[in-house]
C-alpha cells in the first residue's frame, strides 16, 4: 500500500493540496459505491413498480441493465485509475472534455444528488410503518407504507427529516465517523441479503418457469409486452447507479489509484448479484405470486408473506439500516462534488463551500446546504406528491446525462487516440476492448435516456403536459439555470485551482484545453 505521502504527491500533481482526511481503505471505497446502489433500499422501495408493471418476467431487465452499467463501471474504472480525485465525475470529465461539459456533468449530478437523497429518504415511510404501526406518527393503518396519501406525505416527511439531519450531522462530524457507520452499514446489508437470498431459497416452491409470466401487463401497448418491458426496465435503471462513489472520495482514499478502480466494479458486481438473487428466489417463494400487494407494497409485503412476521421484520429493520447508509452515501457523494467544484471556483461563493473545517477535515456549508434543500424537496411530496415523484425519477435521469459527460468525451479521444495515454501507467486498463466497450457503453446510455425521457402516462402520470413531459421540463429548468450561470460567470474562463487550495504558490489551471 501507498504511503500517505505519497498519496499527498500523487494529489499535488494536479495543483490541489491534501486538505480531506485520507483514512479509508479497500472495503470503505466499495461500501461507498455499494451502499449507494443498496439493494435493500433500492429494491425493497421500487419491486412493487417492477413488478406491477411488467409482470415477473420483469426480472429480465436487471441482467439487461446489469451489464449495461457494467460497460459504463469499466470506463469509470479506467478513469479513476488515472485521475484519484474528489468529485469524480466532475474532475474526469473536467480531464478529457471541454469545460463546459465537466460543468454541467458536475452540476446536473449535484442537482441529481440532492433529489436523490429525498427521494432515499422516503423509503423511511415505506419500510417502517410495516415494521411497527407505532412509526405510523402521522396518519392510521391506510398509510402504512404509503407516501401519496396525505397524511402518508405528511409522516414521510417527518421520518425522512429525521434521517437527513442525521446525515447531515454525520458528514459534518468528519469522513472517518461516517465511514465506520457506513461499512457497519453495509457489512450488515451484505449478511441480511445473504441470509434472505438463503432463507428465500429454502422456500422456494414454483419453478423457473415463473420469470416467463407476463400477466397480460403487454395489453394496451402499441408494441405489447416490449412496451411493458421498457416501463418496467425503469426499476433496474432507478437502482443500479451510483457506483461511481468509490472513487468520488478518492482524496480520502489510500492508495486511490490502485483502490477506487475495483471499488466501484465490485460493487456494482456485489449489488446486481445480490439484486437478481433476491427479484428471482422472491418470486419462486412467494405463496401467492398472484397477490396484489406484490404490486402494491412490493418487496416488504413478498418477505413477510414467505418468512412470517417476525422474520419478515427483521429483514425490514436490515433495510432501515441500509437506508440510512445509502442516505449517508448520497449525501457524501454531493458533498465531494460541490467541494471539488468550488475549489475550482465554478460555483457561487467558491471560496465558502469549498473551505475545509478544524479536526473534520470536512466542508461543512455543503454538508448544511445539502441537507436544507433535501429538507425543502421533502415539504415539496406533502403539497405536491405528483411534483415529487417526477422530480425523484428525473433525478436518475440527471444521473445518466452526467455520466455521459464522461464516456461520451472518452470515447471521442478513443477515436482520436488520444485515450489511454502514454503516461497511463500500471493502473486499470482495458486495452483493446476498450473501444468496443466504451462505443457499447455509449449506446446503453443513450437507449436508456430516450426510456426514461419518453412521455408516459405509466412513468410520469397525470394529464398535465409538464408532468407528462417531465423529463424534458423539470431537467430543462433545473439545468437551465446551470447553463445560465456558465454562460454568465463562467464563459472563457478555465477552471483554476482557487489559492487557498493550490499545492503550489502559483495558480494552477487543470483544464485539458486540447480536447
Amino acid at each position: 500500500m501507498a504511503m500517505p505521502n505519497s498519496d499527498v504527491d500523487e494529489l499535488a500533481k494536479f495543483g490541489y493540496k491534501q486538505e480531506l482526511d485520507r483514512s479509508l481503505g479497500l472495503f470503505s471505497s466499495f461500501a461507498a459505491g455499494f451502499s449507494y446502489i443498496s439493494i435493500m433500499t433500492g429494491v425493497f422501495e421500487l419491486f412493487f413498480f417492477g413488478f406491477g408493471s411488467g409482470g415477473p418476467a420483469f426480472i429480465w431487465t436487471w441482467p439487461a441493465v446489469f451489464a449495461g452499467q457494467f460497460l459504463v463501471a469499466l470506463c469509470f474504472a479506467e478513469l479513476a485509475g488515472q485521475y484519484p480525485l474528489a468529485g469524480s465525475v466532475y474532475q474526469w470529465s473536467k480531464q478529457i472534455a471541454r469545460p463546459f461539459t465537466a460543468f454541467f456533468g458536475g452540476w446536473i449530478l449535484s442537482v441529481g444528488a440532492v433529489v436523490t437523497l429525498a427521494a432515499v429518504a422516503v423509503a423511511y415511510q415505506v419500510v417502517a410503518p410495516q415494521i411497527s404501526s407505532a412509526f405510523e406518527i402521522i396518519g392510521g393503518k391506510n398509510d402504512i407504507g404509503q407516501v401519496a396519501t396525505p397524511d402518508g406525505a405528511k409522516n414521510a416527511l417527518l421520518l425522512a427529516a429525521g434521517l437527513v439531519v442525521f446525515t447531515t450531522i454525520i458528514n459534518m462530524v468528519g469522513v472517518k465517523t461516517m465511514a465506520r457507520i457506513n461499512n457497519f452499514g453495509v457489512a450488515a446489508e451484505l449478511v441480511g441479503v445473504s441470509l434472505l437470498i438463503i432463507l428465500l431459497g429454502v422456500h422456494i416452491h414454483r419453478g423457473f418457469g415463473v420469470i416467463f409470466d407476463t400477466f397480460g401487463t403487454g395489453k394496451g401497448y402499441p408494441w405489447g409486452y416490449f412496451g411493458a418491458f421498457l416501463v418496467a426496465g425503469l426499476m433496474s435503471a432507478y437502482v443500479m447507479y451510483g457506483f461511481d462513489t468509490a472513487g468520488s472520495l478518492a482524496e480520502e482514499t489510500l492508495d486511490p489509484r490502485k483502490n477506487a478502480p475495483p471499488g466501484i466494479l465490485r460493487a456494482l458486481i456485489a449489488a446486481g448479484v445480490a439484486g437478481l438473487l433476491v427479484i428471482l428466489f422472491g418470486e419462486m417463494s412467494v405463496p401467492n405470486i398472484h397477490a396484489a400487494a406484490l404490486g402494491t407494497s412490493g418487496l416488504p409485503y413478498l418477505v413477510k408473506a414467505t418468512l412470517g412476521g417476525t422474520i419478515g421484520n427483521l429483514f425490514l429493520i436490515d433495510s432501515l439500516i441500509a437506508i440510512t447508509v445509502c442516505s449517508l452515501a448520497v449525501h457524501a457523494g454531493g458533498i465531494r462534488m460541490i467541494f471539488t467544484m468550488g475549489r475550482d471556483n465554478r460555483l457561487p461563493y467558491a471560496s465558502a463551500i469549498a473551505k475545509v473545517h478544524g479536526k473534520s477535515k470536512t466542508p461543512l456549508i455543503p454538508s448544511i446546504v445539502i441537507g436544507v434543500i433535501t429538507i425543502l424537496l421533502l415539504v415539496l411530496n406533502v403539497g405536491n406528491q405528483k411534483a415529487f415523484f417526477v422530480l425523484t425519477s428525473v433525478a436518475i435521469i440527471m444521473f445518466y446525462l452526467a455520466y455521459m459527460c464522461v464516456t461520451g468525451p472518452l470515447l471521442i479521444k478513443r477515436l482520436r487516440g488520444k485515450w489511454p495515454t502514454p503516461e497511463h501507467g500500471p493502473y486499470f486498463n482495458m486495452g483493446r476492448w476498450g473501444l468496443t466497450v466504451n462505443v457499447l457503453a455509449v449506446i446503453f446510455q443513450v437507449g436508456v435516456l430516450v426510456n426514461l425521457a419518453w412521455p408516459r402516462p405509466a412513468v410520469y402520470g397525470g394529464s398535465e403536459w409538464y408532468y407528462q413531459w417531465g423529463a424534458f421540463t423539470f431537467v430543462g429548468v433545473l439545468g437551465g439555470v446551470g447553463v445560465v450561470y456558465y454562460l454568465v460567470a463562467l464563459r472563457g474562463r478555465p477552471a483554476k485551482v482557487l489559492a487557498e487550495h493550490q499545492a503550489g504558490p502559483a495558480p494552477v489551471s487543470v483544464v485539458d484545453e486540447r480536447s
